[in-house]
């Protein structure tokens, strides 16, 4: 059980709010991703979302704010999905992991589960 725990902590990342913005401008920005960036820019934003629903589930603020609630279940699903075949189709699916990140990430925020990120 020790051994499992010290796993965990070698494993943790602090939340780091400036990536999650950078991340999200990178998806959500009129210049598309280059197809070559499409599978790591999926895998961190996939990161943001684990570390907001895991932000969301500690606090409690999920059981208490519908709006939260919702958003929660929108991360878990998009973030399970794979990245489609094609390019418009990756786009597409990119721009709404971005969306989900940056959507929750600004409901943590008004719920005071989090500060701004600058």
């Amino acid at each position: 059980m020790l051994q499992d725990m010290l796993a965990r902590i070698r494993r943790w990342q602090p939340f780091d709010g400036d990536a999650l913005l950078e991340d999200v401008g990178a998806v959500l920005d009129d210049c598309i991703p280059a197809e070559q960036h499409v599978d790591e820019l999926a895998q961190r934003l996939r990161g943001h979302l684990v570390r907001l629903v895991d932000i969301a589930v500690a606090t409690g603020v999920e059981r208490r704010d519908t709006a939260t609630a919702g958003l929660v279940e929108r991360a878990r699903t998009v973030r399970c999905e794979a990245v489609p075949d094609g390019r418009w189709k990756a786009v597409g699916y990119l721009r709404r992991l971005g969306w989900t990140v940056h959507e929750l990430h600004e409901r943590l925020v008004v719920t005071d589960c989090l500060r701004q990120a600058a």
